[in-house]
Formats: C-alpha cells, structure tokens, sequence
C-alpha cells in the first residue's frame, strides 16, 4: 500500500510539473499582449466588442494606484451582482425545482464567498440555489475571482520584471485575456472530460426514484410503485461545467452539499486523480510563470522545492494519523483499515489524504471527505495550511502574491545579518515595501485569531457550536481560517446559517482578500518605478539552499509563534484526550 501511494505521488508530480511548464508558457503569451496566444481566431472578435462595452484602451497601461482602484470597483460590482441574483432567485429563470431566494444575510455571505473566491457555503447548495443563480451568479464568479488575484500576481510579477517604469499593465486587459484565452478554452475542456466520465451536465428536474429499501417496506403489490410515500431525490443540473472551474480556479465551491465526495462531482479514483491535478495545475503554472517573467528560472525552482517540502510533510501527517485511527478503536477492531469515518469506500484513507492536503493547500474548498471526521492531528495538518497563508503554491494569483510577502521578510531579515539594504531581483526594498508587507501579514494573523476570539467569547457564538471541548474550538477556528484564507474549507459542525456567523464571516473574507490584496498593489506600485540594481559581492542570493532554507524558517517560524497557542487548544489537546478515550 505504500509502495502504491508512493507511486500515485510521483505520477501526480511528474504530471503537474509537465501542465505547469505548458500553462506558465502560455501564461506568457497571454499576459504579454504582443504575443499571440493561437485562439485569437475565436476571441479575437469578443475581446474587442468586451473593450468598446467597458469603453477602455486597451493599449493603455495604467499605474499601480490606477489598476488597484479598478480591481476594487470591479469587485464591487461583482458582489452586487451576485447578492442580488442569489437574494431574487425565485423570480428569475431556469428555477425548475421552485427554489425559494434566500435570507438578506446568506445571500451576503455566498456573494463575499464567491467573489473573494473563498466558496464557503453554509447552505444545501442542491436544495437553496436555482440553476440560475448556479450559472449566472456561482459560475461567473468563479471565473472572474481567480482572475482578480491572477492580475494582482501579475502586476507585482511585472514590477519586479520592468525598471523604471510608471506603469504595471491594464487591469481590463489583463482580466478579459485571461478570461477569454485562460480560463475558459481549460475549463471547457475539463468539462468535457468530467463528462466522458458520467458527470450529469443538464438542465432536468431532479429525478425521484424509488430505492429497494423502500419498495421491500411496502405491502405487497397494494398500490403501485409511482404512490409509494418515500422517494429518493437525485440531484441533477449543470454540475460538470460547475466542477471544471471550482477546481481550475482555486474556487471549491460544489454543486452539491457533500462537494467532491458526491459521486456525480466525483465518481472514481480516476476522476478524483485528474480533479487533484486540475486543483494543482495552474496555481505550480503562476510560479513557473513567475519564473519565465522575471528570467531566473533557478529563483522558480528553489521556491518550488520549499513549497513541494511543505506539501509533502503535510500529506505524511494526516495519512499517517488517518491511517492509524483511533488506537482505543485499534486495539478491539479485527483488521486495521484506519479511520475511514466520513470517508468515500472508492477512495480511502490516502485518496482522501490527499485531496485534503491539496486543497487546503491551494486554497481550494473542495472535498472529498468530511473533516470534522478526521484524527485530530489528520484534521491539524489542512488547518495549518491555510494559517499559513496559502502559500503552498496557494490560490491561482494569491498563492504568488502571498509567498513574496514572505520572501521580502526573508530578504529584510537577512539585510539585517549582513548589514546591506534589503533587495530582491535588483529592486532595493526600502521602508515603505517592509512595512506594508508587514501590514498584510499582520492583517491576515488579527483576523483569523481576532475573529475567533470574538465568536467564542459571546453566547451568540458559542450557541452555534455542534460540539464542545477543543474540537468545538477547532470548529470554530477551522471556520475563520478558512475565511480569512479564501480558502472555503469546511470542517463541519458549526451552525453557520445564523445571522452573526453570515455576518461575521463574511466580513472575514473580505479581510482576508483585500487587506493583502491592496498592500501588495501599492507595493507593486513602488517598485515598478525603480531602477534595478547589478548584482554584487553581496548581494544575497535567492537561488540556493541557504536562501530556500531561511525562506522555509522564516514560514514556520511566524506560522508556530502566532497560531501554536490556538492549536494546542484545538486539535493537539483533542489528540490527548483521544489516546485516553474522552470524544466530543
């Protein structure tokens, strides 16, 4: 078995690193306006039409102030979008089951959701949300949120890249192309394989069907089986196309309530094999891209590796613990299979490992399994992933973006030893770059630890709390991680249907994204306008084992100090009282 789950790594790798070099390549040539990207005899024509619409000039470039304030009024008009199709639903089309619209308050919380591209949903998606709202509100936002935090990598990539320049591209330029050329011809073609695979793509009524349970409690032949009381409801819709970018734009936002773990999302281990891989495929192409623009491919490949080591410790935690179990269960169970609870029979201990590792890894919410019904520390390790930033290849744009803020503290702090001004890539960073670095890092930590502690603190909070003891408090925590994260993980167990957590929440969200977003912007500003400096004696290097080691200390070292307290607290304390036999 392990020799098999070794094996299943190495192919996913060697798969992913293949589309990564591929997708970054392309990048290129989609990002950078001058090269042809081979489809402009299919969007050629929509793109221009979509500049006369928003009455632009593409040509024009705009500067860091300028492109940030378009970000911010495009993502304002995303959430009004979105709140008003989720919150009018019951009058609008394609609402074949006569779904009701939902409260004020959820209706909020989904339009933050899904235009900070978190996908956290506290509702039944197949039973609150028409088709319409699925396609036109859902799906659209799906696209349009990777693409924001894709031109914000963008723009930080270019003003690392160019010297001396007022200007960091064209957010509508950007945005549309990567639309149209990106996102779009993938997704279409990942549908098209979710298809091939049984995944439902239609527009049906949900079909009620009669189980053979149910027909063997009726009385004999007395009535027939079309009047029988208890009919199973089998969910159908436009769940492939819904998938394909759920998984390619880091959104994890299901069609159904059990997400990945519902066979018409996820039907076999070789479905869930490619669906690991479309989670992982652009966000390790955003560092490749990375890499190719600011021509230090060395630079790429060092990140990669301490993302890969970070990756890899993870999924070696939660499969060992998953596959050990609950030893008091262990030590009376005939055969050791480890904890399959709220695990899929068809995937098992590792397949599901696995999936949870990525996604939490990559700021992706989907799931295949329920994390409420994890080991302890297997549930540890996906909180510990998004506290960490989503910096292990991250979100598609965010995980970029993110993983500089950790490189120029990095950088700062080795300036600080060798008594040189900090720089990284010839652009010599100077107080304001530290300091608002500084203030996106501390931003996410206030929020995740500010949030939580208000939820627990307050009855209105605490009411909401399936279970007590520290995996309540984890419920919690997991809850906020995920939402200042972007991420949209779910570990289950909180009543998050309230007006305060819908609320709360999704002001969370809204922290998480634009309170790194904007810091990063203006840093992106700043530096564009700099001159790049040769490289010198010493100049400290970003290449090698040193530099990667001390970017890898410097991640855990600020991750441990801020959250091990509330750790302990949650999973590591419930790991103790699970070896003595107390559950909650």
């Amino acid at each position: 078995m392990i020799l098999a789950n070794i094996l299943q790594l190495c192919l996913l790798f060697f798969v992913v690193m293949i589309l990564a070099q591929l997708l970054g390549s392309y990048l290129i040539r989609v990002l950078n306006y001058n090269q042809i990207t081979g489809l402009e005899f299919l969007f050629e024509k929509i793109e221009n039409f979509l500049y006369r619409i928003v009455k632009i000039n593409p040509d024009r470039e705009q500067t860091g102030k300028e492109y940030l304030k378009a970000l911010l009024c495009f993502n304002v008009i995303s959430f009004i979008f979105a709140f008003f199709i989720f919150w009018l639903q019951s009058v609008l089309p394609l609402n074949p089951m006569k779904v009701a619209s939902p409260s004020w308050h959820l209706s909020f919380n989904a339009a933050v959701s899904f235009m900070t591209g978190t996908n956290i949903q506290y509702y039944l998606p197949e039973i609150h949300v028409s088709y319409f709202t699925q396609m036109a509100a859902f799906a659209v936002q799906n696209f349009l949120a990777p693409c924001c935090g894709l031109c914000v990598a963008t723009a930080l990539t270019r003003s690392l890249s160019r010297t001396n320049c007022p200007t960091v591209g064209n957010f509508w330029r950007d945005l549309i192309r990567l639309t149209l050329y990106f996102f779009l011809p993938l997704s279409l073609m990942f549908s098209v394989f979710l298809i091939s695979q049984g995944v439902p793509q239609n527009f049906s009524e949900y079909v009620k069907a009669i189980g053979l349970e149910k027909i063997q409690e009726q009385p004999a032949v007395t009535q027939p089986l079309s009047d029988v009381a208890s009919k199973q409801i089998i969910v159908q819709g436009p769940i492939a196309s819904q998938e394909a970018i759920k998984l390619l734009g880091s959104n994890g936002g299901g069609f159904t309530n059990t997400n990945s773990a519902h066979p018409y999302e996820n039907p076999s281990p070789w479905v869930n094999f490619w669906q690991i891989v479309a989670i992982l495929a652009i966000p390790v192409a955003q560092f490749n891209f990375f890499a190719r623009e600011i021509k230090n491919r060395r630079h790429g490949r060092c990140l990669f590796m301490v993302m890969t080591v970070l990756f890899l410790t993870g999924i070696c935690f939660t499969t060992h613990f998953e596959h050990r179990g609950n030893p008091n269960i262990s030590k009376i169970a005939e055969k050791h299979v480890g904890n399959m609870e709220g695990k899929e029979m068809r995937f098992g201990v590792f397949d599901s490992s696995l999936y949870s590792i990525t996604a939490t890894a990559v700021a992706n919410g989907s799931t295949n399994a329920i994390h409420t019904s994890y080991t302890p520390i297997g549930s540890l390790m996906p909180l510990v992933n998004m506290q960490m930033g989503e910096i292990i290849f991250g979100g598609v744009g965010s995980g970029l973006y993110n993983m500089i803020i950790f490189i120029i503290l990095t950088i700062f702090l080795a300036g600080l030893i060798i008594g040189r001004t900090p720089e990284y890539l010839g652009k010599k960073f100077e107080a304001y770059e530290i300091k608002m670095s500084v203030f996106a890092l501390i931003a996410f930590f206030v929020a995740v630890l500010g949030f939580t502690a208000l939820a627990i603190s307050c009855n209105i909070g605490k009411v909401a709390m399936f279970n007590k003891g520290p995996h309540g408090f984890t419920e919690v925590l997991y809850a906020f991680s995920a939402s200042v994260a972007n991420n949209g993980s779910s570990f289950a167990g909180l009543n998050a249907t309230t007006a305060f957590y819908d609320v709360i929440l999704g002001i969370a969200m809204l922290a998480g994204r634009f309170l790194v977003m904007i810091p990063m912007m203006m840093i992106a500003g700043s530096l564009v306008k700099k001159q790049k400096a040769p490289q010198g004696v010493g100049t400290f290097q970003v290449t090698g084992l040193l530099f990667g080691s001390l970017l890898l200390f410097i991640i855990l070292l600020l991750g441990s100090l801020t959250f091990i307290p509330s750790v302990v607290m949650g999973p590591i304390l419930e790991h103790f009282y699970m070896i003595k036999g107390v559950l909650f």
